[in-house]
């Protein structure tokens, strides 16, 4: 029987896919976030690895990356009880927003002050000029959704209730303030002659319509699921995930943010379904657990790893003001109005897990035609992958250590 190529891609897609599964049963073993383990394996594949494939679309790359972050996003707000976010709706509103502009503005100084001087890194003839500085600093910003739900959902102690749901609802929430950071910089950066009002107009009609659209689309989603009788149960949870795409794909013709609608549509179908939820939540989990491996693997092949050398001296220094000065400060400055005590504060500190959203944002100036996007995207790459060793698996033993498990009283 002859081998045509659709046979062979569907062998290759099936062999990445198993070693990504394995590499998920291998990170619980070593505790190593599974994020690294897939990026690795789509590193393997690619260009300059024994896959030896070639790819280089960063425009495809953000495309598949937009989609699962949807996904992981709309499951995440399935699996979200509106009974746990609600004491801290107001701090984890705060630290997804002002939180996300202190990041962005201490790492794109200080990438400023690094690399403005650096003629030769190919982002202009003078250098790293500041609105690109803060660029490389929005796409840094966020919390990884990913990383987060995947750490508190395996099998590491997690941190008491009260904190897990500040971190969940900041990275679910901030993943949309990151974005649309990004994106009005990079208009900025382009051909567009917006002033400053008009930069708050768009992000203020952004926010709104993707609070109304979730909320319109989640309520209407789940209205209809409470009444739906199928003939299988097992189309259920696809209607569900339905309403996930249809979301999404309503708020990017909207032109609302698409993420936002989708985590809110989420939040509420979850908390108002009342038939098949734990099928619902299962099935859910699963698709988003495909969408991650699909994602990073796609990610990783998008890496070339001898770029990664040259970049890595300046990654490492940027990681490490990331995550010793700008998180903390970030989180000290948020929080201070609401009563958390010192332990927390620093474990919520060490959690801003950096993860896929920084790596797909990382694909948009490229889209945008900018120069030196390829060096953007390698140290955003490194700095995630830097972030992930350091906090990703040290932060097990932080809570241990802070005694801000769920299983430790406090003395």
């Amino acid at each position: 029987m002859a081998v045509d190529n659709a046979s062979t891609a569907m062998l290759f897609a099936g062999v990445l896919i198993l070693l990504a599964v394995l590499a998920a049963r291998l990170s619980e073993r070593i505790r190593v976030p599974t994020l690294l383990l897939f990026l690795l394996v789509g590193m393997l594949a690619g260009s300059e690895g024994p896959g030896a494939v070639e790819f280089d679309s960063p425009a495809l790359a953000q495309a598949v990356g937009s989609a699962a972050l949807a996904v992981i996003l709309f499951s995440g707000g399935l699996d979200t009880r509106w009974s746990s976010i609600r004491p801290v709706l107001a701090p984890g509103l705060v630290l997804a927003s002002a939180g996300v502009l202190v990041t962005a503005g201490i790492v794109g100084t200080s990438a400023w002050v690094l690399l403005g001087s650096f003629t030769d890194f190919e982002l202009g003839t003078q250098g790293l000029s500041w609105p690109e500085a803060l660029l490389l600093g929005a796409i840094v910003s966020s919390t990884d959704v990913a990383a987060l739900f995947g750490l508190f959902r395996g099998p590491t102690p997690a941190p008491r209730a009260r904190i897990r749901s500040l971190l969940e609802l900041e990275s679910g929430t901030n993943d949309p303030a990151a974005i649309i950071l990004t994106t009005t910089l990079l208009g900025l950066l382009g051909t567009s002659d917006a002033g400053a009002l008009d930069v708050l107009v768009d992000v203020t009609r952004q926010v709104s319509l993707g609070l109304l659209f979730g909320l319109v689309l989640g309520l209407g989603g789940v209205w209809l699921a409470n009444r739906l009788h199928l003939q299988s149960t097992g189309l259920f949870p696809l209607y569900v995930l339905s309403i996930g795409l249809v979301s999404f794909g309503v708020g990017e013709i909207a032109g609302a943010n698409a993420f936002l609608i989708v985590y809110i549509a989420g939040i509420v179908i979850g908390n108002r379904l009342r038939r098949h939820r734990d099928l619902v939540l299962s099935t859910t989990d699963a698709f988003a657990w495909l969408a991650q491996i699909i994602m990073f693997l796609v990610l990783g092949l998008l890496v070339v790893p001898s770029h990664l050398v040259d970049i890595a001296p300046v990654a490492i220094v940027l990681t490490l003001i990331l995550v010793v000065i700008a998180r903390p400060a970030a989180v000290i400055l948020c929080l201070a109005p609401f009563d958390f005590d010192r332990e927390s504060t620093l474990y919520v500190s060490w959690a801003g897990l950096k993860g896929a959203v920084p790596i797909v944002l990382a694909t948009f100036p490229a889209t945008y035609g900018m120069a030196g996007a390829s060096n953007i995207f390698s140290i955003v790459f490194t700095v995630v992958v830097v972030s992930v060793l350091a906090q990703g698996v040290s932060l097990p033993s932080v809570a241990r250590r802070l005694r801000v498990t769920e299983d430790e009283s406090r003395s």
